[in-house]
C-alpha cells in the first residue's frame, strides 16, 4: 500500500495502548537499525475484524517505513490462523528513479527467554513494490501458548532489525504510448509496387519511394533469404526531424497479390518506427516454393505485385 506518513499515523496500532520504542535526535533516528512495536491489549485486537493493523511511520537507515500486522492471517488453503508481519516503505521515501535494496529481520519477541521468532528477508523496494510479501511468522495458537512468552500480560512485541540498506538509481526506462482515434487524418494509405521481372530484382530490392503521414517509405523485398524464403519489410526513409526519444506507431499490412484468384498472402502488424528501428516486416514472409508455384498466382511468368497499406495510428515517448 506504501502510503505516506499521514496514513501511517491514522492507524497506530488499533489495539489498546500500542507503543513505539522511543528514539533520540533526528540524526540518530535516521541511522537506527531496530524498531520495536509493542501492542498492549493484544486480546482486544484479536476481537476486532480480521485485517491489517499499521504502526506509525518510523525513520530508520535514512528512510521512512512502517510495519503491518495481521494476527489472523490464513494461507491460501486451510483455516489455520497465523500471525503475519510485513515491512513497507512509506510513500515519502518512494521515488520513481530509485530502488531501495534492504536486508532485515522481522521479529516476534519472546519476552522472557529471548527465543524470538525471526524471519530474514531481502527485498527491493520501489514504486511497483513498496511492501514485502506476507510472512506467516508463527501460528496464532503458538503465539498464545503460555510457555512461549510471546504474549505476556496481554502484550506482544513485534519489530524489524535492519541488516543492510542500499539506495540505488533505478535501472529503468519507461515508454508512454498514445494511440489515436481513427479519423480521416490517419486513415491507411495504399501503395502498390508492380515488379515486372522478379528474377532481375536485387537482394534486397527496394520499391520506389512513397509518402504516408508526412514520412517517406520503401518496401524492401529479399527474393531469397536463407535460401528458401522470400522476405518482406517496410522501411522508414532516414529522417532527421524525428527526435531520438519518440516513435510512431504504424499499422501496416504487406501483401503479395494472388493475380489469379485474389487470395492474397498478407502480413499485418502494429509496430513502432523510430530512428533506431526504421525497418519492420517478416524474414520468412512465405516460402519460395509457394511463391513460385504457378498454381498460386503470386508469380505470373516474371511478374509479381506487392501492396503496402500504411497508417500512423499513434506515437510514443521514452523517458
Amino acid at each position: 500500500m506504501g502510503n505516506s506518513s499521514s496514513r501511517g499515523r491514522s492507524k497506530p496500532g488499533q489495539g489498546h495502548g500500542s507503543k513505539v520504542a522511543p528514539s533520540s535526535s533526528a540524526g540518530e533516528q535516521s541511522q537506527q537499525k531496530t524498531f520495536k512495536w509493542s501492542i498492549d491489549g493484544f486480546s482486544s485486537l484479536l476481537d476486532k475484524d480480521a485485517g491489517w493493523t499499521y504502526s506509525r511511520v518510523f525513520e530508520a537507515m535514512g528512510h521512512n517505513w512502517y510495519l503491518k500486522l495481521n494476527p489472523r492471517d490464513k494461507k491460501s488453503s486451510g483455516s489455520k490462523e497465523y500471525v503475519s508481519l510485513r515491512l513497507e516503505l512509506a510513500n515519502s521515501s518512494v521515488k520513481s528513479d530509485t530502488v531501495v535494496d534492504a536486508s532485515f529481520k522481522l521479529l516476534i519477541y519472546d519476552q522472557s527467554f529471548g527465543k524470538h521468532s525471526e524471519h530474514e528477508v531481502s527485498h527491493s523496494f520501489q514504486t511497483a513494490s513498496t511492501s514485502t510479501g506476507t510472512s506467516c511468522m508463527i501460528s496464532l495458537g503458538k503465539l498464545k501458548k503460555q510457555s512461549s512468552k510471546f504474549l505476556l500480560n496481554n502484550c506482544c512485541v513485534f519489530g524489524v532489525e535492519f541488516i543492510k540498506v542500499t539506495t540505488l538509481k533505478a535501472n529503468t526506462t519507461s515508454e508512454t504510448l498514445f494511440v489515436q482515434k481513427t479519423s480521416i487524418f490517419n486513415e491507411a494509405k495504399t501503395y502498390t509496387w508492380d515488379i515486372d521481372d522478379f528474377f532481375a530484382l536485387k537482394n534486397p530490392g527496394y520499391s520506389p519511394e512513397f509518402e504516408v503521414g508526412g514520412y517517406k517509405w520503401h518496401i524492401i523485398m529479399y527474393p531469397s533469404r536463407d535460401g528458401n524464403h522470400l522476405s518482406l519489410y517496410l522501411k522508414l526513409k532516414k529522417t532527421n526531424d524525428l527526435p531520438s526519444d519518440t516513435a510512431n506507431l504504424v499499422e501496416l499490412t504487406l501483401s503479395i497479390k494472388d493475380q489469379e484468384t485474389g487470395k492474397h498472402r498478407k502480413g499485418t502488424g502494429r509496430c513502432q518506427f523510430a530512428k533506431n528501428a526504421r525497418t519492420w516486416g517478416w524474414s520468412k514472409f512465405m516460402s519460395l516454393e509457394d511463391f513460385k508455384n504457378s498454381a498460386n498466382g503470386y508469380l505470373v511468368k516474371t511478374k509479381c505485385c506487392v501492396v503496402a497499406e500504411v497508417a500512423i495510428v499513434g506515437s510514443s515517448k521514452m523517458e
